[in-house]
């Protein structure tokens, strides 16, 4: 990032200093100044523009950046009623913003669940294992749903069946890693009546010992439907409990500087039944995080019928307006639209391939004519470039004969881990973008192992999307196949190693700082059309940002791992505060249900 260099307030219009580093509001001699509602001062604040401009203070009115500049400068702001906030030298970045992160499925579950993310070893995770099984009540399980990798532990490797028999005992107990394999104790084997002669979903394994006795392993290969039913035939929270679940999740995500998340749906998760929690606090103005959702189809086969229930009685938001109670926003259809064409991410087992399936080509046509019909957004579900040149194929026949229809919808390719060049270019001829996740920081030695160093150097290609000037955005996948943490992901983008410490990506494919920062604001408000009122702090932008716990551009490249805010402010109000800020801190209730893992460990495992 360039050299901080502060200026006095520019009068009048918004014009820079030299530097580029400072805008106004109005002129300051001018008696009818606007006052703020909130100041922030004495900040080393990364307005994120295009010249990376470096501020001490902001001023925000109504949700909105009103004035930047120096903290001297910005005294003129100050009203009678204007909460003044005095950050002492931290760093402020616009708030973060997930292009792909699983919100309200998260929410929903967040509380049920214990949390492995960023746990440093295998002896903890089991000790937390043991413990929540003490607490955890009759016709309820122990469940670890994603969101950590074997490489994160000091062991290096998976737990063993026997390892969580003996954490666990006589209380059922489901482990998920990725979407590639699961653990089921003796006792949720009982429950779920599964034994040898259970057949497993096909492209997947109830894994056998030698003695032909199950071993509770469960086996993707590739196809997830194994995992996915058992997290479906889990006990579900309440819907008090589900509400106070998405409260705690959201207070999560903005303790990590967390402002805003682009739900992608998905598997095992109805529109709009299971999108009540974070439906609630959107009815009652509580939302902490602006939401943009996208429509996940649920019952293969019936795809097409689901799109059209969902165009009939709802309203996408699609006109790019400004609008400040945006918090709770319909943006289109996917990551999944149809599950004929599902591309599963399991770098454990083979790479599935599209030429095997049957129908997929016509019932995806079917379905990108209609939301291209109904200038729908999507988004799509693609990890390998062999399915994106022939999801590419699809999308050009219809954009012909629709008559350029995808030069009016925003749509995109999410994952691409091995999208080629001549793939890349095609997206771009659509007007199409590129969400990419941190999935290779969980699942890079598996890649590795399976596709070699080579091919995982490039995976996936961020530096050519960049440079091919495609919109591309960063996110999580959170909260199974990844961590919801930014931070992790971040530190990815930077350093391409994985969890584990593995450096796989190729010096040449790696971010720096700033543009990692970049596609975790700006790049991925252009996901859900907000790129001209969301993702820097530039006057008449969102008041969406965190002030960092340390200095992001400066402190080792190892520590952007452990990153998180200590105040955080969406729509111009104070979301989430500690340490010195703690007093700022809105209430939040207790945790419910009383045995949930979150109210013993919290969330992500920072020791």
């Amino acid at each position: 990032m360039k050299s901080t260099l502060l200026c006095s307030l520019v009068i009048l219009l918004s014009i820079s200093c030299k530097d580029g580093t400072s805008q106004t509001n109005k002129n300051s001699e001018d008696s009818g100044q606007e006052t703020a509602d909130l100041i922030i001062t004495n900040g080393r604040i990364a307005i994120m523009d295009k010249s990376r401009s470096t501020v001490e203070a902001i001023a925000i009115k109504d949700g909105l950046i009103s004035g930047v500049g120096t903290t001297a400068a910005l005294q003129d702001f100050k009203g009678e009623n204007t909460q003044i906030i005095d950050v002492k030298g931290k760093t402020v970045i616009p708030g973060l913003n997930d292009s792909h992160l699983h919100l309200t499925r998260g929410g929903r579950f967040y509380n049920a669940e214990l949390r492995w993310d960023g746990v440093k070893t295998l002896k903890r995770a089991l000790e937390m294992l043991k413990e929540q099984a003490e607490r955890t009540p009759d016709g309820q399980w122990v469940r670890v749903i994603g969101g950590w990798s074997p490489y994160q532990f000091e062991e290096n490797r998976f737990p063993t069946p026997e390892e969580i028999n003996e954490a666990t005992g006589d209380v059922p107990t489901y482990v998920l890693f990725l979407y590639s394999r699961g653990w089921l104790n003796q006792a949720a084997l009982k429950e779920l009546q599964i034994d040898e002669t259970t057949k497993a979903p096909e492209g997947s394994t109830f894994e056998k010992g030698e003695d032909g006795k199950l071993t509770g392993v469960l086996l993707a290969e590739p196809n997830p439907g194994i995992l996915y039913a058992r997290i479906g035939a889990l006990p579900p929270l309440n819907e008090d409990q589900m509400v106070n679940s998405t409260k705690q999740f959201y207070r999560e995500l903005n303790r990590l500087g967390v402002t805003s998340g682009i739900d992608a749906g998905g598997g095992g998760h109805k529109f709009p039944k299971d999108y009540s929690g974070t439906k609630v606090l959107a009815e009652d103005g509580e939302m902490p995080i602006r939401l943009s959702y996208y429509l996940f189809p649920q019952n293969k086969g019936e795809e097409f019928q689901e799109f059209e229930t969902w165009m009939d009685n709802n309203t996408i938001f699609h006109d790019g307006a400004l609008h400040l109670d945006h918090g709770y926003e319909l943006e289109g259809g996917g990551e999944f639209l149809v599950w004929s064409a599902g591309d599963f991410e399991n770098f454990l087992a083979p790479q599935p391939m599209l030429k095997d399936r049957k129908n997929w080509r016509p019932e995806l046509k079917k379905i990108v004519t209609l939301l291209v019909n109904k200038k729908w957004p999507f988004r799509i579900h693609a990890t390998y470039g062999e399915t994106i040149a022939q999801f590419l194929d699809v999308f050009e026949e219809v954009n012909k004969e629709t008559n350029n229809g995808f030069s009016n919808i925003r749509w995109a390719i999410d994952h691409a881990e091995t999208v080629t060049e001549e793939q890349l270019q095609r997206i771009k001829d659509l007007n199409g973008g590129v969400a990419v996740q941190a999935r290779m920081a969980y699942a890079g030695e598996f890649f590795v192992e399976r596709y070699g160093k080579e091919k995982a150097a490039q995976a996936p290609p961020v530096r050519k999307i960049l440079d091919m000037e495609i919109p591309i955005g960063a996110g999580t996948d959170g909260t199974r196949v990844a961590s919801y943490n930014p931070w992790p992901a971040l530190h990815w983008l930077v350093s391409g190693k994985t969890v584990g410490g593995l450096q796989y990506m190729e010096a040449g494919n790696r971010m720096s700082r700033e543009e990692a920062l970049h596609l975790y604001t700006k790049g991925s408000a252009w996901f859900s059309q907000e790129e001209d009122v969301k993702g820097t702090l530039e006057k008449g932008m969102y008041a969406d940002f965190a002030v960092l716990s340390d200095d992001y551009f400066n402190i080792p490249e190892s520590e952007i791992n452990n990153l998180h805010s200590v105040l955080t402010v969406t729509n111009g109000k104070v979301v989430y505060a500690a340490n010195e800020f703690e007093n700022l801190n809105p209430e939040l209730p207790e945790v419910l249900p009383e045995w949930s893992p979150v109210k013993y460990f919290g969330g992500y495992q920072d020791n």
